[in-house]
C-alpha cells in the first residue's frame, strides 16, 4: 500500500473543480464546508451546529454525534497525491488518498487511529457501492482515487483505507446509523463523504489560479505555494515533498456533528510542511487531462482539455477572478481596445505578434515591437481558459491595475504587486 505520511490524505489537488478565487472563502459557507450531496440518502439524525471537534471543554457522552477521541480530521491529495513516477490519475489534477483520523486533537504527530474494527472490514468496494446505489461516487472514485500501480489495485486501496481508518470513527459505528441500515452503510458513507470533502477542495485549480503549474524546469519557495493555497482556500494546508518534488497535500478540519452528514470545519495546519524551503518542483505528469463541470454555489465553471491554439487572438488579462482588460499593441496592459495579435505554432510552442511586431520577455517584461526578439509561448488550459505561459508558469505582473487610459508595463511572474493571468480568446 502507498506509505502513509504524517499528510496521508492525498486530496487529489482537483483541477477539474474551478471555484471561485475572489473569497477567501469559496464556497461561502462562512469558514464550513458542507458535505451533503450524495448520491444514498444517510441521515444522522445529529445536529451541526454545536461544538466543533476538538473544542469541548468538557467530556461528550453522545460520540455518535460528536467525533472522539481526537476529532482532528486530515484529508490528504497527492495528484492526493501528486504521483508522477507511475503517473496515476489525470494530468490536471491530484487525486485522493483517504481520510485519516488523528489520535491527537491538537496535532496528528504521525499519530492515527487504525484498524479499530476488523470485523467490519470490506473487500469488494464497487460492489458495495453499486449495491447501495452509489454509482457516481463509484464512477468518480475510479477516476480520482488512484493507488500506485506497484502497491496494488484501487480496490485495494480503498479497502485498506475504510479498513484502517474508516472503521475508528465514532460516528460512524453501527449503533450510530439509522434503525435497519443495510451491513456495509458505515463504509458507503466513509466514501461518500470523502469523495464530497476532495470536490470542495480543487487543490490543482486553486495553484494555477495563483499562476503555479507543473512544470519541467521551474521552482517555488514553501512560503509561496503555501501562500497561494491559503489565498485561495482561506486557510493553510501542510505540503510534503519527495525530495524537491512536491508530491502531497493535506487539508486539515474539525468536525460538527457526524462523518455521515456534518459540517468540516477548516483550519490552518497544525504541523509545519516537511519540503525544503526553496527549489520545489511541481513536476508534469503524463496521462490525460479532464473535462468536468463542476457547480460551487452560484457559479457553474467548467474546465476544459486543451484545444488547438487559434491564429488570430486578443490576451484577456484574469485579475482577480474578473476580467480586467488585457494587452494592447506594445504588450503592455490596459482596459482601452484590446488588440488582435497572430499566434504561429501550436500550444506546446508558438510565437505572438501584434501589429507593432513581436512580443518577447527580456528581464522578466514583455513587450512587443519591431525590434523585439520573439519568445517562444506556451498554453495550458485552466478552468475553461487557455492560458498564456512564459517560463513555465501563468502568472504575469504590473505594478498596478489599469483603468481609463492609462497603461501598465507587464512582467512575467509575480514579482509586482498585482499579479493575473492572461487568457488566450480567440477572435
Amino acid at each position: 500500500m502507498t506509505s502513509h505520511l504524517t499528510l496521508s490524505l492525498v486530496l487529489a489537488a482537483f483541477s477539474a473543480f474551478g471555484f471561485p478565487s475572489t473569497s477567501s472563502n469559496p464556497l461561502g459557507l462562512g469558514g464550513q464546508f458542507d458535505v451533503f450531496a450524495r448520491d444514498v440518502a444517510i441521515s444522522s439524525g445529529c445536529a451541526n451546529t454545536g461544538t466543533a471537534s476538538c473544542h469541548n471543554t468538557s467530556a461528550v457522552s453522545n460520540t455518535c454525534c460528536f467525533e472522539a477521541p481526537g476529532g482532528l480530521i486530515l484529508q490528504t491529495q497527492a495528484s492526493n497525491f501528486w504521483d508522477t513516477d507511475p503517473s496515476t490519475g489525470p494530468s490536471n489534477s491530484w487525486t485522493i488518498h483517504g481520510m485519516l483520523h488523528c489520535l491527537w486533537p491538537d496535532n496528528c504527530d504521525g499519530t492515527f487511529s487504525e484498524n479499530c474494527d476488523s470485523s467490519r472490514d470490506q473487500t469488494d468496494i464497487t460492489s458495495l457501492l453499486e449495491s447501495a446505489g452509489a454509482s457516481s461516487t463509484l464512477s468518480f472514485m475510479q477516476t480520482y482515487w488512484k493507488n500506485d500501480p506497484d502497491d496494488g489495485s484501487d480496490e485495494e486501496l480503498w479497502s485498506h483505507e475504510w479498513d484502517t481508518h474508516g472503521t475508528c470513527y465514532s460516528t460512524l459505528r453501527p449503533g450510530c446509523l439509522p434503525s435497519g441500515s443495510p451491513s456495509g452503510t458505515d463504509a458507503v458513507a466513509f466514501y461518500e463523504t470523502v469523495v464530497r470533502l476532495f470536490q470542495t477542495l480543487p487543490t490543482y485549480t486553486w495553484l494555477a489560479n495563483q499562476g503555479i503549474t507543473p512544470s519541467a524546469s521551474t521552482t517555488h519557495t514553501l512560503t509561496s505555494l503555501e501562500n497561494a493555497l491559503a489565498a485561495e482556500a482561506g486557510f493553510k494546508p501542510m505540503l510534503t515533498c519527495d525530495g524537491s518534488n512536491l508530491n502531497q497535500i493535506a487539508w486539515y478540519f474539525n468536525l460538527k456533528g457526524s462523518i455521515i452528514d456534518g459540517t468540516f470545519v477548516p483550519i490552518d495546519s497544525p504541523e509545519d510542511s516537511d519540503c525544503p524551503s526553496s527549489g520545489i518542483k511541481y513536476p508534469l505528469k503524463t496521462g490525460s487531462p479532464v473535462t468536468t463541470t463542476s457547480a460551487t454555489g452560484t457559479k457553474t465553471s467548467t474546465t476544459t482539455t486543451p484545444g488547438s491554439l487559434p491564429t488570430k487572438a486578443m490576451i484577456v488579462a484574469i485579475h482577480n477572478g474578473a476580467q480586467v482588460g488585457g494587452l494592447l499593441t506594445l504588450g503592455t496592459w490596459s482596459t482601452q481596445t484590446l488588440a488582435t495579435m497572430t499566434l504561429a505554432g501550436s500550444t506546446s510552442g508558438f510565437t505572438m505578434t501584434s501589429s507593432k511586431g513581436s512580443c518577447g520577455v527580456s528581464d522578466g517584461e514583455l513587450t512587443c515591437g519591431s525590434g523585439v526578439t520573439a519568445t517562444s509561448f506556451t498554453a495550458v488550459s485552466s478552468s475553461g481558459n487557455l492560458l498564456l505561459v512564459s517560463g513555465g508558469s501563468t502568472a504575469f505582473s504590473s505594478t498596478a491595475v489599469p483603468s481609463g487610459e492609462t497603461v501598465e508595463t507587464v512582467f512575467t511572474g509575480s514579482s509586482e504587486t498585482q499579479t493575473y493571468t492572461l487568457a488566450i480568446v480567440s477572435t
